[in-house]
């Protein structure tokens, strides 16, 4: 889809709680002003209040989603038509997750966005969605159960990673691959506690995967054993399994190394107890 045709087909332009249409959308979104290198003085006496509008977005970002639970993020192309393979294959990995307990968490748009969401509210499962200030947006798809808009990319995309145990991602553009290779780089620095990526649709991702594997890998750019922190299938419910029975090894380590730690624990005040000299 053209810009030419985002702009016909859009509702309006969403600026935090306010709708603006047609000479009321603005030239610059708020992402924009945020990052424009000016050549005044001004940002002095507005960034300050800018902070605080920052803030305000991480405040209800975490208050709206600190009670959903277990939940996946899932990535995928706006662009998306009903009628294409990939929406029915984000229908069955919304429908899938839900099956297995987790709520779905999109960037509540269009496409493969929708599709995920519909197959999470279709399961009965909680379907979130994740919106962002741009022109002629299509606001939140019609299967969202709880939205949050954000006006900042770098805000919204911490509650995608920060709610998520798992990301699924699915054919999409420079958005899907920007968010994907966050997810990727963040694990594999260690910013995040390790969490499954699932890449979905083999003859999508095969030649990224073949260049990171050759050009990339070659020069040194990553390690071999970074190509083993995400997986590439074709089916939905291959998608889901790997995705929630990682998460279930994850959390029985994690159960299994607290219950080391309070052992030791509980050993070594049990030994101090015994030190200690008889009273009188």
């Amino acid at each position: 889809m053209t810009d030419e045709g985002l702009a016909q087909t859009g509702t309006g332009y969403r600026k935090g709680p306010v709708i603006l249409r047609g000479q009321q959308i603005p030239a610059q979104t708020t992402d924009q002003r945020l990052l424009d290198r000016q050549h005044d003085t001004e940002w002095v006496h507005s960034d300050p209040w800018r902070v605080m509008r920052i803030q305000s977005e991480f405040v209800e970002g975490f208050g709206a989603l600190a009670e959903v639970g277990q939940a996946v993020s899932v990535f995928g192309s706006a662009r998306t038509p009903r009628d294409h393979p990939d929406y029915e294959l984000g229908v069955a990995v919304g429908r899938g997750l839900v099956d297995r307990g987790y709520a779905v968490i999109t960037g509540g748009g269009p496409g493969i966005m929708e599709a995920a969401n519909k197959g999470a509210r279709e399961a009965g499962g909680l379907s979130v969605g994740l919106g962002i200030e741009l022109p002629f947006e299509q606001g939140m798809n019609e299967y969202v159960d709880l939205g949050v808009n954000f006006r900042y990319f770098f805000a919204r995309k911490t509650m995608f990673v920060k709610y998520a145990s798992g990301f699924v991602v699915l054919p999409g553009g420079f958005g899907t691959l920007d968010e994907m290779f966050e997810a990727l780089t963040l694990v594999q620095t260690h910013k995040v506690t390790e969490f499954p990526i699932v890449l979905v649709g083999k003859d999508y991702w095969t030649g990224l995967l073949d260049w990171l594997s050759t050009a990339v890998l070659e020069r040194g750019m990553i390690h071999a054993k970074d190509l083993a922190l995400f997986s590439i299938v074709d089916d939905a419910d291959e998608a889901v399994r790997i995705v929630c029975d990682r998460n279930e090894e994850l959390r029985a380590r994690e159960q299994a190394a607290a219950d080391e730690t309070a052992a030791a624990e509980s050993s070594a005040e049990t030994v101090d107890e015994a030190s200690r000299p008889a009273a009188g």
